[in-house]
């Protein structure tokens, strides 16, 4: 017999919501090639501490067989149980603009009603815009940008950044009812699907997540620290490149994508990749390189040039 009670609680502790705030929406479910959704949420929930304003029922919307809760056992007894979150947070990025969150997992069931009550706490918040983003795998190279299918109703997103666009049928997540039903209301949505390398869709790659917040940046204006994830990436390429060298079988495969990548690139009219802050160099790096640079050039010429740095 299917759950009859609430849908979600308040949380009464919350604090007030702005009216006006960008929607972020982040849920795992079908598919979330590299990782890139879950550790999106494991990145914000870590890193801005986002209070939760609504916290959904997990007895209404998710299958415990499917998406077991955690339990921790110490020597002959348990110390902790830890079921899955699904909320609706207030959270402020790395620079202390406010945003509303939606993060967790993808429900099982009741997605009519699901997508009824956040399309209603949306215009409740009247949010500015709702932006959300998935992952799937595709045949492109990691040693290239990721590129992104941007849908919705924000034309100048989809013609920017949208580097492939289908015709298609796919199966449905949780996140393209959502865009539907937003884009039926006539708000300002936009769905971001990253094209994660299909040799790392089942692992945690890193540069996936990165463009995920970068494409969030994109559509929102909204800053992220992606410094850690930055670290993580540069290991785990490192680790992806002695692969690769270690097998004329993966060499090859390598190259191959890259030359279907960039010759389809050279002759798309189409949107270009964002560039993600994995493909950047870092503060430090710039500081480092800008050292390296004054340090090689000859004592006494930015006198002779008549100028400085101070």
């Amino acid at each position: 017999m299917p759950f009859a009670g609430p849908l979600y609680e308040r949380i009464a502790s919350a604090p007030p919501v702005p009216a006006g705030l960008p929607l972020v929406i982040a849920l795992t479910g079908f598919t979330d090639a590299g990782g890139a959704v879950a550790q999106v949420i494991d990145h914000l929930r870590a890193d801005l501490e986002p209070a939760p304003v609504i916290s959904f029922s997990n007895d209404a919307l998710l299958d415990y067989r499917a998406r077991r809760p955690i339990v921790t056992f110490q020597g002959d007894h348990l110390t902790d149980y830890r079921p899955q979150r699904l909320e609706l947070s207030l959270a402020h990025d790395a620079v202390g603009q406010p945003f509303v969150l939606l993060s967790g997992y993808e429900p099982d069931f009741a997605w009519d009603a699901f997508s009824e009550t956040v399309l209603g706490l949306a215009e409740g918040l009247n949010v500015s815009t709702v932006t959300w983003v998935h992952a799937i795998p595709m045949p492109v190279p990691h040693t290239r940008p990721l590129g992104t299918t941007v849908s919705g109703t924000r034309s100048d997103l989809t013609e920017a950044h949208s580097v492939w666009q289908p015709h298609t049928q796919v199966p449905a997540t949780i996140g393209h009812l959502l865009e539907y039903r937003f884009a039926q209301s006539g708000a300002r949505v936009s769905g971001f699907v990253l094209l994660v390398p299909h040799y790392l869709a089942d692992t945690e790659y890193p540069a996936a997540a990165l463009a995920a917040l970068d494409s969030l940046t994109v559509a929102t204006g909204l800053v992220f620290d992606g410094d850690e994830l930055r670290e993580e990436n540069r290991e785990f390429v490192e680790k992806v490149t002695e692969q690769v060298a270690a097998s004329d079988e993966l060499s090859r495969m390598l190259q191959g994508l890259e030359e279907r990548y960039d010759s389809y690139m050279a002759g798309s009219n189409l949107g270009q990749p964002i560039i993600h802050t994995g493909d950047l160099p870092s503060a430090d790096e710039l500081a480092a390189e800008l050292e390296r640079f004054l340090a090689s050039r000859p004592r006494g010429e930015d006198d002779k040039r008549g100028g400085g740095l101070g």
